[in-house]
């Protein structure tokens, strides 16, 4: 038996009922709140009220979007406002690895940004360093093409939840987002958030499928799921009217359907030009621009990227920057650039509705309004939200301190760390218990690792303590923030990841198979202090296996004790250079960090011990050599030293351990303050 249902406006999906007469099957991707609502009243058919499975009619096959009134500011009047149709501002929005950059590659590609004989890198938006070396996108990135005379401004953000602070900022400068999202996850932790903050600005989505092309795809399922983001999102019924677009990014194919991808990416330009809205401007009003991002040009000084609100900014301009409406400062528009393909390109005049970059202000900050010099009024100031993790970070003391470093004195980090504040608006600085101690905080462990990656290979050398969480109180309440943690993991390995995840006070909210490909996923409620150390704990139960993401949710209750290490350290009993003969019976007693001939310290960790509590050894030691014993260093078989990263020593180190990082070397100690104290 089959039955439709058809919408009675044209703003809400049309379904079909497949095999009614079984109920029993999987449940809808339809609340039954949102039934009620459109089609049956307060009362539901009694097969619908029993779950029946739902369908998207694949009949549904043009594209008619509805925009959500929610972007219209009330306080203005709508005779001002106008829209331009010759422009789109869309954000690419996506959790992490589900081929957002891979994805804007390929439409820049067929936009022609590129000669055809030109060599282009994978990846072109993910230009720094450690975005290539670690896969990952970390700072949101501009660029435009052209697609029937309709210019699109396309901003590539972050995937990882570290970095939300880049997304929640880039929204400001957008009219729609692209949400895009894995043929086999489907929605994971960071598409919940990024979705959230864009459906709070009123965006219209364009939701587009990825990696259709996987074996195990299952596109129905995705769909269902994404539906059920927008109702659980509280998204209002023109936003929950999604266009979906199924793609492979990398192939550079997109299609109204799974089975029929078109050659191109034709289905996902037109989608963005119907289903997105232009820009809604006051063209004739006062200038304002709100700075959202910041750039900076050895030649050129700092750079104000954002989208022109109202009026229009011209080349020379006499302007005011406002913070609020008493702090008020006057400048001069040096130059201007608006994005064309993959380049900034000079321009004399930019109309409402359309990004740019400013240079000539040296003083802006993000979040401040470039507003006319007369009339001008500033644009309320972007919110972000707050920091969960904080670190510590210090001179460094150790004696081998200004080997390797080209800056190493407290008034170098002190500079380093507030220039970094300029435009990483989701960090916090606070001087610490000394004079040369720093409190950075930050959204997770690998947000502040990131900034300490590109410090060092800046020349700075400095010691970084232990992550902590960053707890709140409520009356005599202790608050502390927790995290939704989601595992994939095969099924063999799973006994031990639960019990992992048990001992570190999680609670199993979900448990899932994923596609055909024998991996479940896991989704725990857990608390940040759980996580620290977590990552490689669970890559050891997991035999490597294992994928771990994590989104702040919210704080509750203290949770009690953690332990999150059970075993000690192996620690250097005095200065010198390590050897094979030290070595040889070092290894019995655990794992170590080095090989022979590396200069230690006294109090330097150089293993992990292989039960719990700290062991000296001598690292150091030579052999006597007499002539019984001077043949018998070939004899020596050392075990391969353990490789620890940045990562990976910050999430070892405890409350009394340090990491030493110079632009050479990262190297863990003994803090010797803690030492003093526990005499």
């Amino acid at each position: 038996m089959e039955m439709s249902i058809a919408s009675p406006s044209s703003t809400t999906p049309t379904f079909s009922i497949l095999n009614s007469s079984n109920c029993s099957k999987k449940i809808s991707c339809l609340s039954t709140h949102f039934l009620k609502k459109h089609f049956f009243g307060s009362t539901l058919p009694s097969c619908l009220s029993a779950k029946v499975p739902f369908k998207v009619n694949p009949l549904r096959t043009s594209i008619k979007c509805a925009v959500s009134e929610a972007t219209e500011a009330p306080s203005e009047k709508k005779s001002q406002l106008m829209r331009r149709s010759d422009i789109r501002n869309i954000a690419i929005v996506a959790h992490v690895d589900h081929g957002k950059t891979t994805l804007v590659d390929s439409m820049l590609k067929q936009a022609k940004v590129f000669r055809d004989n030109q060599f282009v890198q994978e990846r072109i938006m993910d230009s720094n360093d450690i975005e290539r070396e670690r896969g990952i996108t970390i700072l949101s990135k501009n660029t435009s093409i052209t697609y029937k005379d309709t210019k699109i401004n396309i901003i590539d953000t972050p995937g990882h939840s570290d970095f939300g602070g880049e997304v929640e900022r880039i929204l400001n400068m957008v009219e729609g987002v692209l949400l895009v999202v894995d043929s086999v996850e489907g929605p994971m932790p960071q598409t919940r958030f990024v979705l959230k903050k864009a459906l709070e600005f009123g965006h219209a989505v364009v939701v587009v499928v990825n990696k259709i092309d996987r074996p195990s795809a299952r596109p129905e399922f995705v769909v269902n799921s994404t539906f059920e983001l927008f109702i659980e999102l509280n998204a209002t019924d023109e936003q929950c009217d999604f266009q979906v677009i199924y793609a492979s990014g990398i192939k550079g194919k997109a299609g109204l359907s799974p089975e029929n991808l078109g050659d191109d990416l034709g289905p996902l330009f037109e989608a963005v030009v119907r289903c997105i809205p232009g820009p809604k401007i006051n063209k004739d009003g006062a200038l304002q621009m709100l700075a959202t991002n910041i750039d900076y040009e050895e030649h050129k000084g700092r750079i104000a990227i954002g989208r022109v609100h109202a009026g229009s900014l011209r080349r020379g301009m006499d302007v005011k920057i406002c913070t609020t409406e008493d702090e008020c400062r006057f400048g001069r528009v040096s130059e201007l650039f608006v994005y064309e393909k993959f380049s900034r390109v000079p321009a004399e005049t930019v109309e409402a509705g359309d990004i740019c970059a400013v240079c000539g202000i040296d003083d802006i900050q993000i979040g401040e309004t470039i507003a006319d010099k007369s009339e001008g009024k500033p644009l309320p100031a972007i919110k972000v939200e707050e920091p969960t993790v904080k670190m510590s970070f210090s001179v460094n003391t150790s004696p081998f301190v200004g080997r390797e470093g080209k800056y190493v004195t407290s008034r170098n980090l002190r500079d380093r760390l507030y220039r970094e504040l300029e435009r990483n608006l989701a960090m916090k600085v606070e001087d610490g218990e000394t004079a040369d101690t720093f409190i950075v905080s930050g959204r997770g462990t690998l947000h502040i690792t990131i900034l300490i990656e590109n410090m060092r290979r800046e020349g700075y050398e400095f010691m970084v303590g232990p992550p902590k969480v960053i707890n709140k109180k409520d009356g005599d309440k202790l608050l502390e923030p927790y995290e939704i943690a989601t595992v994939e993991v095969p099924e063999e390995h799973m006994g031990s990841v639960v019990e992992l995840l048990g001992r570190r006070r999680g609670q199993m909210i979900d448990m899932q198979g994923l596609g055909s490909e024998g991996t479940t996923l896991l989704k725990y409620k857990i608390p940040t202090r759980g996580l620290l150390g977590l990552r490689n704990s669970i890559l050891t139960a997991s035999r490597g296996t294992a994928i771990l993401n994590t989104i702040f949710d919210s704080y509750g209750p203290w949770g009690g004790d953690i332990s999150t290490r059970d075993l000690g350290s192996l620690v250097a009993f005095e200065d010198g250079t390590s050897t094979s003969y030290a070595l040889m019976s070092s290894q019995d007693r655990g794992q170590l960090f080095i090989g022979p001939g590396v200069d230690v310290y006294k109090g330097q960790i150089v293993g992990i011990h292989q039960r719990p509590g700290d062991l000296a050894l001598n690292v150091c030691k030579k052999k006597a050599a007499t002539n019984v014993r001077s043949n018998k260093e070939v004899t020596v078989v050392l075990d391969t030293p353990l490789d620890y990263s940045l990562d990976d020593c910050i999430e070892y180190i405890q409350e009394d351990e340090l990491v030493e990082v110079t632009p050479s070397s990262i190297r863990m100690l003994k803090n010797p303050k803690s030492a003093k104290k526990t005499r």
